[in-house]
């Protein structure tokens, strides 16, 4: 069972409903109980960082996080805002993440015209191979929504980069059981269905 974790900053909805899709069985929760028994987590998120931190540390959930993911192993997927949470902080606002990876969240600042926040499609490139990433293809691309990006210090914490404008950025990052995008997959059709599937059968 996926347990998509509840603390009032994600699209729940549609995540949960694509996993079904897939015939995954995925339930949307907030309270302790439901973590520690989970077999997955997925960690989402929509919108400010500063507000998803605040959210985050209200639910009262960091504790059991801590022992599952860290100490237990449990496989987790953070995605945009979630994945943001992974870090350190970020540029955006007050509020601490997780700091299981390295790194703080930066905003994009192009030179060449592009607009932020970045939306829309963009092709992205791994920085090495991981069954999360296995079947996607050759050129796979994600929807994106962020003016923000969780710049990771170490380099073996990198799991995926892509480009906007003239600025190369991770959208990815990987530590044992955890893994986190900066992209949907939700609304990423084949290629974020083919991600969500292999997070499903992943066993680090």
């Amino acid at each position: 069972m996926i347990t998509i974790i509840d603390y009032r900053m994600g699209n729940l909805g549609s995540i949960r409903n694509m996993f079904h899709r897939l015939g995954v069985q995925a339930r949307v929760a907030s309270d302790i109980d439901a973590v520690r028994s989970a077999d997955r987590l997925m960690l989402p998120g929509v919108g400010h960082f500063s507000n998803g931190a605040k959210q985050f540390e209200a639910s009262g959930l960091r504790e059991v996080l801590d022992e599952k993911v860290l100490k237990g192993g449990t496989p987790l997927l953070g995605i945009c805002v979630g994945h943001q949470l992974l870090g350190a902080g970020s540029e955006e606002g007050d509020g601490a993440g997780l700091g299981w990876i390295a790194g703080q969240c930066v905003r994009f600042r192009p030179r060449d015209g592009s607009k932020v926040p970045q939306m829309g499609w963009n092709y992205v490139r791994a920085t090495c191979s991981h069954p999360v990433l296995s079947d996607l293809g050759d050129v796979p691309r994600f929807y994106f929504a962020n003016s923000f990006w969780l710049k990771a210090e170490r380099r073996d914490q990198v799991l995926v980069e892509s480009q906007y404008g003239e600025e190369r950025f991770t959208a990815g990052v990987m530590r044992d059981n955890i893994v986190g995008f900066q992209f949907h997959p939700e609304k990423s059709h084949r290629f974020g269905m083919r991600l969500l599937e292999n997070f499903a059968r992943w066993k680090p």
